[in-house]
């Protein structure tokens, strides 16, 4: 009797232990804000979406921000009609992806450089409050991706600052990271700088990404999910997971501090 109650007892014992084993351990780090700021709805979610989901498994709160909903893309429907499909599909992608989601005023293909601009998405920061914001690099083919990556460079910084007229809100100066996203249209000049795991998030992200008739291939000829799906796998493979998505950062913020030689 002695010795079936010690087995029953190291059984018991065994199976919590391995149920400890298999359940993951809670993060340590406070959860985080992050905001992702795309020229064109379905930008960001192709380029972040990876990260995004990861960050939502952990509990980060995520904001996507459309500037204009890329309404010009596709030469069957009217702009009007696009647009109003795209904000559909937008808000889809949000719900798959257990994002917030936002849009700016502006059309596509008109969207401004100016001050204007620049505080209306500080005013946007300030609101958010964002611990990080994810964006577009600086060079592009199209002109919506440039612009908006000055926009924003320029937005967080007077998000940060007292008395600025015109934006809303007190001062924000949470933001710890300006990370700009990995773009086929956007690949002149950027530099891999900055790897994220993404390994185990790829399924969840093309549900979401799928939302968008474009990406699904209905309007270009370009296999977007294709290249976002295989150029995880090479990211991945350069970081040693398996999928990885990448982002450069300023040049000035590419520095690394050690005591001596590794």
């Amino acid at each position: 009797m002695l010795r079936t109650r010690f087995a029953r007892l190291a059984l018991f014992t065994l199976a919590a232990a391995t149920s400890r084993a298999q359940t993951p351990a809670p993060s340590t780090q406070p959860p985080r804000t992050i905001l992702a700021v795309g020229a064109h709805a379905g930008d960001m979610e192709l380029t972040t979406g990876l990260l995004l989901v990861k960050a939502r498994e952990r509990g980060d709160r995520v904001v996507l921000l459309h500037l204009t909903l890329g309404e010009r893309g596709n030469p069957k429907l009217s702009p009007e009609a696009y647009g109003a499909q795209k904000r559909r599909e937008a808000e889809g992608a949000a719900r798959a992806l257990g994002a917030e989601v936002r849009f700016g005023p502006w059309k596509d293909g008109e969207l401004p450089d100016d001050e204007a601009a620049r505080r209306w998405v500080a005013a946007a920061i300030r609101d958010v409050k964002p611990t990080a914001v994810l964006t577009h690099w600086r060079e592009s083919l199209h002109k919506d991706h440039a612009r908006t990556h000055a926009v924003v460079r320029d937005a967080v910084l007077l998000a940060s600052l007292e008395g600025v007229e015109g934006v809303a809100g007190p001062p924000h100066r949470g933001v710890r990271a300006v990370w700009y996203a990995e773009n086929w249209e956007d690949a002149s000049g950027f530099q891999p700088y900055v790897y994220a795991d993404v390994s185990g998030g790829v399924e969840r992200w093309r549900e979401a990404v799928r939302q968008y008739e474009f990406v699904r291939g209905g309007i270009s000829t370009f296999a977007y999910l294709d290249y976002y799906t295989s150029l995880a796998t090479v990211r991945g493979a350069e970081a040693r997971k398996a999928q990885a998505i990448a982002f450069d950062v300023e040049p000035g913020a590419k520095r690394r501090v050690v005591e001596g030689v590794p």
